[in-house]
Protein backbone atom coordinates (compact mmCIF):
# COMPACT_ATOMS: atom_id res chain seq x y z
CA UNK A 1 0.00 0.00 0.00
CA UNK A 2 2.85 2.34 0.55
CA UNK A 3 4.49 1.50 -2.68
CA UNK A 4 0.92 2.18 -4.52
CA UNK A 5 0.07 5.73 -2.43
CA UNK A 6 4.36 7.57 -3.32
CA UNK A 7 3.12 6.62 -6.88
CA UNK A 8 -0.43 8.10 -6.68
CA UNK A 9 1.83 10.73 -5.71
CA UNK A 10 4.49 11.26 -7.95
CA UNK A 11 1.74 11.29 -10.80
CA UNK A 12 0.20 13.73 -9.22
CA UNK A 13 3.50 15.56 -8.36
CA UNK A 14 3.49 18.80 -11.07
CA UNK A 15 5.93 18.61 -13.94
CA UNK A 16 8.24 21.53 -13.23
CA UNK A 17 9.20 19.65 -9.78
CA UNK A 18 10.35 16.00 -11.65
CA UNK A 19 12.78 17.91 -13.62
CA UNK A 20 16.22 16.43 -13.45
CA UNK A 21 18.29 19.05 -11.16
CA UNK A 22 21.44 17.33 -12.38
CA UNK A 23 22.87 15.59 -15.55
CA UNK A 24 24.30 12.25 -15.34
CA UNK A 25 28.40 12.42 -15.36
CA UNK A 26 29.82 8.77 -15.12
CA UNK A 27 29.64 5.98 -12.98
CA UNK A 28 32.16 3.78 -11.41
CA UNK A 29 32.88 -0.21 -11.74
CA UNK A 30 29.77 -2.42 -10.09
CA UNK A 31 32.90 -3.44 -7.85
CA UNK A 32 31.57 -2.70 -4.54
CA UNK A 33 28.83 -4.66 -2.55
CA UNK A 34 25.79 -2.80 -1.61
CA UNK A 35 27.57 0.54 -0.77
CA UNK A 36 25.39 3.05 1.62
CA UNK A 37 25.89 6.37 2.61
CA UNK A 38 29.43 8.30 1.85
CA UNK A 39 31.26 11.32 2.12
CA UNK A 40 33.93 13.62 1.15
CA UNK A 41 36.88 13.58 3.28
CA UNK A 42 39.24 16.50 4.49
CA UNK A 43 41.38 15.29 1.63
CA UNK A 44 38.81 15.93 -1.15
CA UNK A 45 39.06 11.91 -1.56
CA UNK A 46 35.58 9.97 -1.75
CA UNK A 47 35.01 7.25 1.75
CA UNK A 48 31.90 4.90 0.99
CA UNK A 49 30.69 2.40 3.45
CA UNK A 50 30.42 -0.51 1.74
CA UNK A 51 27.95 -1.98 3.71
CA UNK A 52 28.69 -5.77 2.87
CA UNK A 53 32.63 -5.57 1.56
CA UNK A 54 32.57 -4.57 5.58
CA UNK A 55 34.96 -2.00 4.70
CA UNK A 56 35.46 1.69 3.91
CA UNK A 57 36.44 2.21 0.07
CA UNK A 58 38.25 5.35 -1.05
CA UNK A 59 37.57 6.20 -4.40
CA UNK A 60 39.01 9.62 -6.41
CA UNK A 61 36.03 11.77 -7.38
CA UNK A 62 36.84 12.32 -10.50
CA UNK A 63 36.98 9.00 -11.95
CA UNK A 64 35.55 6.87 -9.63
CA UNK A 65 38.26 4.66 -8.94
CA UNK A 66 39.07 3.08 -6.29
CA UNK A 67 42.24 4.31 -4.63
CA UNK A 68 42.42 2.48 -1.19
CA UNK A 69 40.20 0.59 1.39
CA UNK A 70 40.56 0.32 5.21
CA UNK A 71 38.76 -1.69 7.93
CA UNK A 72 38.34 -4.93 5.57
CA UNK A 73 36.08 -7.46 7.18
CA UNK A 74 36.41 -5.79 10.93
CA UNK A 75 33.10 -3.29 9.91
CA UNK A 76 30.30 -5.91 9.69
CA UNK A 77 27.13 -4.06 7.90
CA UNK A 78 28.64 -0.40 8.05
CA UNK A 79 26.60 2.12 6.83
CA UNK A 80 27.79 5.88 7.34
CA UNK A 81 31.04 7.85 7.86
CA UNK A 82 30.95 11.21 8.66
CA UNK A 83 34.35 12.86 9.08
CA UNK A 84 34.93 15.50 12.12
CA UNK A 85 36.17 18.84 13.16
CA UNK A 86 40.05 17.42 13.52
CA UNK A 87 39.83 14.81 10.27
CA UNK A 88 38.84 11.73 12.04
CA UNK A 89 36.25 9.66 10.31
CA UNK A 90 33.44 8.00 12.70
CA UNK A 91 32.13 4.87 10.95
CA UNK A 92 28.16 3.75 11.59
CA UNK A 93 29.25 -0.32 12.13
CA UNK A 94 25.39 -1.35 12.35
CA UNK A 95 26.66 -5.63 12.71
CA UNK A 96 29.06 -4.18 16.10
CA UNK A 97 26.36 -1.72 17.48
CA UNK A 98 29.12 0.41 17.55
CA UNK A 99 30.47 4.26 16.19
CA UNK A 100 34.04 2.74 15.15
CA UNK A 101 36.31 6.27 14.63
CA UNK A 102 39.51 6.12 12.99
CA UNK A 103 42.44 8.71 12.57
CA UNK A 104 44.71 9.48 9.97
CA UNK A 105 48.64 8.77 11.00
CA UNK A 106 50.76 10.14 7.47
CA UNK A 107 47.58 9.20 5.67
CA UNK A 108 46.98 5.63 7.47
CA UNK A 109 43.79 4.79 8.72
CA UNK A 110 44.09 3.36 12.75
CA UNK A 111 41.31 2.82 15.05
CA UNK A 112 41.12 5.66 18.12
CA UNK A 113 38.66 4.26 19.85
CA UNK A 114 34.69 2.99 19.47
CA UNK A 115 31.05 4.00 21.02
CA UNK A 116 28.89 1.33 22.31
CA UNK A 117 26.47 0.15 22.83
CA UNK A 118 23.54 1.27 19.64
CA UNK A 119 21.44 -1.39 18.07
CA UNK A 120 21.32 -1.37 14.39
CA UNK A 121 23.96 1.81 14.00
CA UNK A 122 22.52 3.48 10.77
CA UNK A 123 23.30 6.61 10.70
CA UNK A 124 26.62 8.88 12.66
CA UNK A 125 27.34 12.72 12.68
CA UNK A 126 30.62 14.19 13.83
CA UNK A 127 28.65 17.78 14.49
CA UNK A 128 31.15 21.10 14.21
CA UNK A 129 29.66 21.32 17.96
CA UNK A 130 32.05 18.76 18.67
CA UNK A 131 29.08 16.12 19.84
CA UNK A 132 29.01 12.82 18.05
CA UNK A 133 25.34 12.23 17.06
CA UNK A 134 24.58 8.26 17.03
CA UNK A 135 21.36 7.12 15.50
CA UNK A 136 20.30 3.29 16.68
CA UNK A 137 17.87 2.75 14.57
CA UNK A 138 16.88 -0.99 16.59
CA UNK A 139 15.64 0.60 19.78
CA UNK A 140 14.35 4.65 17.56
CA UNK A 141 16.75 6.64 19.74
CA UNK A 142 19.13 9.12 18.23
CA UNK A 143 21.46 9.75 21.09
CA UNK A 144 24.07 13.34 21.02
CA UNK A 145 27.22 12.36 22.45
CA UNK A 146 29.57 14.60 24.48
CA UNK A 147 33.15 13.25 25.67
CA UNK A 148 31.68 9.84 25.52
CA UNK A 149 28.64 10.73 28.05
CA UNK A 150 25.11 11.03 26.52
CA UNK A 151 23.74 14.75 26.76
CA UNK A 152 20.51 14.32 24.52
CA UNK A 153 18.14 11.65 23.30
CA UNK A 154 15.15 11.65 21.64
CA UNK A 155 12.80 8.13 21.23
CA UNK A 156 10.33 7.18 18.69
CA UNK A 157 12.43 7.11 15.56
CA UNK A 158 12.60 3.34 14.87
CA UNK A 159 14.43 2.65 11.53
CA UNK A 160 15.77 5.52 10.90
CA UNK A 161 18.99 5.67 9.11
CA UNK A 162 20.76 8.83 8.12
CA UNK A 163 22.12 11.88 10.28
CA UNK A 164 23.05 15.38 9.04
CA UNK A 165 24.05 18.92 9.89
CA UNK A 166 22.28 22.30 8.27
CA UNK A 167 24.14 25.34 7.89
CA UNK A 168 22.79 26.78 10.92
CA UNK A 169 23.64 23.66 13.32
CA UNK A 170 20.10 21.90 13.67
CA UNK A 171 19.69 18.33 12.45
CA UNK A 172 18.02 16.44 9.81
CA UNK A 173 17.00 12.73 10.42
CA UNK A 174 16.39 10.21 7.78
CA UNK A 175 12.78 8.28 9.50
CA UNK A 176 12.43 6.36 6.59
CA UNK A 177 9.99 4.35 8.45
CA UNK A 178 7.35 6.97 8.66
CA UNK A 179 8.67 8.23 5.31
CA UNK A 180 9.79 11.34 6.62
CA UNK A 181 12.28 13.71 7.17
CA UNK A 182 12.91 15.12 10.71
CA UNK A 183 14.05 18.46 11.71
CA UNK A 184 15.53 18.52 15.01
CA UNK A 185 17.40 21.10 17.17
CA UNK A 186 21.16 20.48 18.20
CA UNK A 187 19.66 19.73 21.91
CA UNK A 188 17.21 17.46 19.56
CA UNK A 189 14.14 19.35 20.56
CA UNK A 190 11.35 18.73 17.72
CA UNK A 191 11.11 21.70 15.49
CA UNK A 192 9.04 20.27 11.99
CA UNK A 193 8.97 17.27 9.77
CA UNK A 194 8.52 16.79 6.13
CA UNK A 195 6.25 14.37 5.02
CA UNK A 196 3.76 15.85 2.29
CA UNK A 197 2.45 13.18 0.20
CA UNK A 198 3.96 15.43 -2.85
CA UNK A 199 7.45 13.80 -1.95
CA UNK A 200 6.20 10.76 -2.64
CA UNK A 201 8.64 8.91 -0.22
CA UNK A 202 8.59 4.94 0.43
CA UNK A 203 11.58 4.98 2.15
CA UNK A 204 14.44 7.79 2.16
CA UNK A 205 17.49 6.65 3.90
CA UNK A 206 20.22 8.54 3.40
CA UNK A 207 20.68 12.97 2.26
CA UNK A 208 22.93 15.42 2.27
CA UNK A 209 22.84 19.44 2.16
CA UNK A 210 24.01 21.37 -0.56
CA UNK A 211 25.67 24.87 -0.30
CA UNK A 212 22.50 26.69 -0.82
CA UNK A 213 20.65 24.16 2.12
CA UNK A 214 18.79 22.52 -0.13
CA UNK A 215 18.17 18.45 0.87
CA UNK A 216 19.27 15.56 -1.41
CA UNK A 217 17.87 13.31 -0.24
CA UNK A 218 17.42 9.05 -1.54
CA UNK A 219 14.27 7.56 -1.60
CA UNK A 220 15.56 4.40 -1.50
CA UNK A 221 12.47 2.21 -2.25
CA UNK A 222 11.16 4.87 -4.95
CA UNK A 223 14.11 4.31 -6.62
CA UNK A 224 14.39 7.99 -6.68
CA UNK A 225 16.38 11.55 -5.59
CA UNK A 226 14.68 14.19 -4.46
CA UNK A 227 16.10 18.20 -4.10
CA UNK A 228 13.66 19.71 -1.11
CA UNK A 229 13.87 23.58 0.05
CA UNK A 230 13.43 22.64 3.66
CA UNK A 231 12.14 26.64 4.26
CA UNK A 232 8.95 26.48 1.80
CA UNK A 233 9.11 22.77 1.54
CA UNK A 234 9.21 22.84 -2.20
CA UNK A 235 10.02 19.68 -4.35
CA UNK A 236 12.35 21.28 -6.96
CA UNK A 237 13.64 18.67 -8.84
CA UNK A 238 13.75 14.47 -9.24
CA UNK A 239 16.62 12.31 -10.47
CA UNK A 240 15.21 8.68 -11.35
CA UNK A 241 11.95 7.57 -12.69
CA UNK A 242 10.85 5.45 -9.75
CA UNK A 243 11.43 2.09 -11.89
CA UNK A 244 14.80 0.22 -10.52
CA UNK A 245 17.30 -0.14 -13.25
CA UNK A 246 20.78 0.81 -15.17
CA UNK A 247 21.84 3.53 -16.70
CA UNK A 248 21.95 7.28 -16.87
CA UNK A 249 18.19 8.74 -14.63
CA UNK A 250 18.24 5.51 -13.27
CA UNK A 251 18.40 3.83 -9.83
CA UNK A 252 18.23 0.86 -8.16
CA UNK A 253 17.90 1.14 -4.46
CA UNK A 254 19.82 4.30 -4.41
CA UNK A 255 21.06 4.87 -0.55
CA UNK A 256 23.88 7.44 0.01
CA UNK A 257 24.29 10.64 -0.82
CA UNK A 258 27.51 13.26 -0.83
CA UNK A 259 27.61 16.76 -2.21
CA UNK A 260 30.53 18.43 -3.34
CA UNK A 261 30.20 22.11 -4.59
CA UNK A 262 28.22 21.28 -8.04
CA UNK A 263 28.85 17.25 -8.08
CA UNK A 264 26.51 14.86 -6.51
CA UNK A 265 27.56 11.23 -5.39
CA UNK A 266 25.31 8.71 -4.61
CA UNK A 267 25.40 5.18 -4.14
CA UNK A 268 23.56 2.92 -6.56
CA UNK A 269 23.25 -0.20 -4.08
CA UNK A 270 21.65 -2.51 -5.79
CA UNK A 271 24.19 -1.97 -8.75
CA UNK A 272 26.94 -2.08 -6.64
CA UNK A 273 28.76 0.77 -7.90
CA UNK A 274 28.30 4.42 -7.58
CA UNK A 275 27.18 7.85 -9.50
CA UNK A 276 28.02 10.75 -9.93
CA UNK A 277 25.68 13.95 -11.53
CA UNK A 278 26.71 17.54 -11.87
CA UNK A 279 25.19 20.80 -12.47
CA UNK A 280 26.95 22.74 -15.40
CA UNK A 281 27.68 25.91 -14.38
CA UNK A 282 28.99 29.11 -16.55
Amino acid sequence: MRVLAALLALLATPVLAQTPFASFDKASEATLNDPHDLAIGPDGKLYIADKFGHRIVVMDPDTLEILSTFGDGQLPGVHDISFGPRGKAYTAVTGANAVVVYWFAEGEPMVDFALTSFPRTEGVLAHSNGRIYVMASGTGQLVAMEQGEAVHGVDGLFGAHDVVEAHDGSIWVADNQRSQLVHLSEELEFIKALNDPKYGFIGPRYLDIDDFGHLIVADQDAHRILKIDPVTGDLLGILGDGIPGLGPMKFDDPEGVAVHGNAYYFSDSDNNRIVKYVVVTN
